[in-house]
């Protein structure tokens, strides 16, 4: 029949399963409500953002017109380009000077309104400033080849070559590229916005020398064009660079310059700007080599005069630094912008506008629609939620079921089976300690079994023996002479002695042992230990001493013991050496600091038989000795060195033996020196640092 607590069942709001579906439940609906929350906020949000200042969107609108201001010197025609662009992309758009004054509105164009006059007042802000000489990377990242000085590329002014010019550099272009296929280099001609045209590899791996002999054999110099603009551009380069006390430069057509100028080196510095006028990496290289002897010439003579009377041209040599190339840098940057300002657009604002300037932002309300579509979805949600809540819920409460089932079996007195241990989490590590507490249970169990049994053992012999002498008195078959009554006395004494040891033992396991402190110097406890068992010695033929500290070694410290408990061990350890050590053998007590200063060790060893290396862990069992046969002649009742370890750990020590069969066994006991003793104490040289 079982229990009534056996079949209750715990209501659902106070089970583990109805706690974690409510906590599953509510943090489902606190998900579902902030998703909702935030998909509104996020939608408004992007209407706004779409509706409102998306640049990104406009980018195309920035860089057409970017491209008219970089080709045009003013804004006189660029009605066709705004009309086409608001056209396309059904956005006002607005053109004013830096000053608001308008250039071209589309709106005005759209609804018939003379120019000058707005038909709707402007943003607050101005989308974007169009200035071909400061590109804003931000809109148009592309333009990031502009470089440094943020010019846009197509801004190209005196460099910008006529027909004739256009059409020698792209014959050379074209035969280097004829050149380059026939060596089976795959290369094209493209045309910068200057109207010079370079030779652009299909692949990155191509043959070197191939490649520098076809665009060396076909390599076009500068125009006369270029080179006009590009020594405009050096006189303001080096006007530039001689109002801050520094020396001019040399450009070349793709804007670097020479560090060594003046100076007969041949260092080139950096490019102050990607070129956007000339030669390519390839094409410029193939000059360099094929001008190179004449160029060394040149400057080995400059070099020469330069050493006499300084430079021929009256410059102060360059310093190789880069602070002068960073100046450098600069000043052809300024000089490029001052060179092209007359020939591109001034800077005008852009504002881009929706076509309805009355049309606000419209927020985003929810409809009946949408409000159904978000309670089914969180309907949808929580189903899920609990149908997962419940599953997992049943795996987490089904070992815990199994658990609760295997415990009631063990209050019952049943053996329990192993409860099955499943993944490694906390129920299964739960599961794992629950079944070695059951293991360790039922080993207790069987101690205790075995105990008894032990007990009734050596309770059982003396009083029989007791028993039958009486019995034999009494029927007039012995005498009660003085050896019958030494008979009974010594198994009454035998009696007494396990009564004693099993009070001692019950006393220990319930802490209730009485022990009485008092300063106790261990080297003469030993001495009365050996006297007391010098007559039993001597009996068995064997050699009981102590063993004498070497001259000049401090003498063990003080211990905070009880001396007749400590006595008691002491004796227990030496009777047993005795015992188990054959005539001629030795027995040697001793004691001494260990390595850390922190406790006395009291060691008996002898030369006996020793102990098997199996029964080693045992040796403090109780009723365990190595004679099955529990033979009264080759041993004692089994609870000696179970007493001397609770004695031990009375006094914060403990025992451990040491044992080789056949050799001896030696038996220690480990007992704390106080903190006062132990810092004035040092060990004794030659000791053991400690423990085992």
């Amino acid at each position: 029949m079982r229990r009534r607590d056996e079949r209750a069942r715990l209501p659902l709001r106070k089970s583990l399963l109805g706690r974690l579906l409510t906590v599953s439940a509510l943090v489902a609906s606190c998900s579902v409500a902030a998703t909702a929350w935030l998909a509104v906020q996020t939608t408004s949000g992007a209407i706004r953002q779409e509706q409102g200042q998306n640049l990104s969107a406009d980018a195309e609108i920035y860089n057409t017109l970017l491209g008219y201001a970089a080709t045009h010197p003013g804004w006189e025609g660029v009605d066709g380009t705004v009309r086409k662009l608001a056209g396309k992309s059904q956005r006002r758009i607005v053109l004013t000077t830096q000053d608001k004054r308008p250039l071209f509105d589309s709106a005005d164009d759209a609804n018939g309104t003379s120019e000058g006059s707005s038909a709707a007042p402007l943003p607050p802000q101005a989308s974007a400033v169009v200035d071909p000489l400061s590109v804003d990377t931000v809109l148009v990242p592309d333009t990031a080849s502009a470089g440094a000085d943020r010019v846009d590329p197509r801004a190209v002014g005196p460099f910008l070559l006529p027909a004739r010019e256009r059409t020698l550099l792209r014959k050379a272009s074209a035969d280097s590229a004829e050149c380059l296929g026939a060596a089976g280099i795959a290369a094209d001609i493209v045309e910068s916005p200057s109207g010079r045209s370079r030779v652009q590899f299909v692949s990155s791996e191509t043959d070197r020398s191939m490649e520098t002999k076809c665009l060396t054999s076909y390599a076009a110099g500068p125009t006369p064009t270029e080179k006009k603009a590009l020594r405009a551009l050096n006189q303001l380069t080096d006007a530039c660079l001689k109002r801050q006390g520094r020396t001019g430069v040399k450009l070349n057509l793709d804007l670097s310059w020479d560090r060594g100028y003046g100076l007969g080196g041949t260092d080139t510095g950096l490019p102050a700007a990607l070129p956007t006028t000339g030669l390519t990496k390839e094409e410029a290289d193939a000059q360099q080599r094929a001008a190179e002897q004449k160029a060394v010439e040149e400057k080995a003579a400059l070099a020469r005069a330069t050493k006499e009377r300084g430079t021929d041209d009256g410059r102060m040599p360059a310093a190789h630094s880069s602070k002068h190339d960073r100046a450098i840098a600069a000043c052809v940057g300024s000089a490029r912008r001052e060179q092209l300002t007359s020939y591109v657009a001034a800077p005008a604002l852009l504002f881009i506008d929706s076509t309805d300037a009355a049309a606000g932002v419209p927020g985003f309300d929810l409809s009946p629609a949408n409000t159904a579509r978000i309670a089914g979805v969180t309907a949808l949600v929580l189903a899920l939620t609990v149908g997962a809540s419940v599953i997992a819920g049943a795996r987490l409460v089904r070992p815990l079921h199994a658990l609760t089932g295997a415990a009631q079996r063990m209050r019952d007195g049943m053996d329990s089976a192993p409860v099955p241990v499943g993944s490694d989490n906390e129920i299964g590590r739960l599961a794992a300690a629950f079944n070695d507490m059951a293991a360790h249970r039922a080993r207790l169990e069987e101690q205790r079994k075995v105990m008894v049994s032990d007990v009734a053992h050596e309770l059982r012999t003396p009083l029989s023996n007791i028993r039958g002498w009486l019995e034999a008195a009494q029927d007039g078959l012995a005498e009660p002479d003085p050896a019958f009554v030494s008979s009974l006395h010594e198994e009454a004494v035998q009696l007494q002695h396990i009564v004693n040891d099993l009070q001692d033992l019950g006393a220990a396991d319930v802490g209730a042992l009485r022990l009485h402190l008092e300063p106790v110097r261990v080297d003469d406890l030993l001495g009365q230990v050996a006297a007391a068992h010098q007559g039993l010695a001597e009996t068995a033929g064997v050699t009981l001493a102590v063993f004498a500290a070497p001259p000049g070694a401090p003498r063990p410290p003080l211990l905070d013991a009880d001396p007749v408990r400590l006595r008691q061990a002491t004796s227990n350890l030496v009777s047993n050496a005795v015992r188990h050590t054959p005539s001629g053998g030795r027995v040697t007590l001793r004691s001494y600091v260990t390595g850390s200063g922190d406790e006395v060790a009291v060691e008996v060893s002898d030369t006996g038989s020793g102990i098997p290396a199996d029964d080693v862990p045992h040796v403090f069992d109780r009723f365990w000795r190595a004679e099955k046969s529990r033979n009264r002649s080759t041993g004692g009742s089994g609870l000696g060195l179970a007493i001397v370890l609770k004695l031990a750990e009375a006094h914060g020590g403990t025992a451990s033996v040491v044992s080789t069969e056949g050799q001896g066994s030696v038996f220690t006991l480990w007992l704390p020196v106080t903190r006062d003793e132990a810092a004035s104490t040092e060990p004794g040289p030659g000791e053991p640092p400690g423990r085992p």
